[in-house]
């Protein structure tokens, strides 16, 4: 049985930074691509950023870029989002994703979801 289980969340200050952090279990990161999606209140699921399963496929959002890193432990099978100087419209519920031989953020490749984490950016 797939889960996936973010931590790692809450509430930072404008320009703070937090580490979110997803562990997987009942699949490996060797044959899942992982995504990091979230969702603002009033909006749609966008993809954040997503790392292939092989590991050599990156993306970030626009929004994200220079900002956010995501990397994976595949000993701990846990998948990490570092964001750094976050704003405001950062604010959002967080999801990871995985997706099997996953490449890209499109939502629609993803077949099993945490229950995602709240970031609460403000001051």
């Amino acid at each position: 049985q797939v889960q996936l289980v973010e931590s790692g969340g809450g509430l930072v200050q404008p320009g703070g930074s937090l580490r979110l952090s997803c562990a997987a279990s009942g699949l490996t990161l060797d044959y899942y691509g992982i995504g990091w999606f979230r969702q603002a209140p009033g909006k749609e699921r966008e993809g954040v950023s997503c790392i292939s399963s092989s590991g050599d496929s990156i993306y970030y959002a626009d929004s994200v870029k220079g900002r956010f890193t995501i990397s994976r432990d595949k000993a701990k099978n846990t998948v990490y989002l570092q964001m750094n100087r976050l704003n405001p419209e950062d604010t959002a519920v967080y999801y990871c994703a995985a997706a099997l031989w996953g490449r890209g953020c499109s939502r629609t490749l993803y077949d099993y979801w945490g229950q995602g984490i709240q970031v609460t950016v403000s001051s």
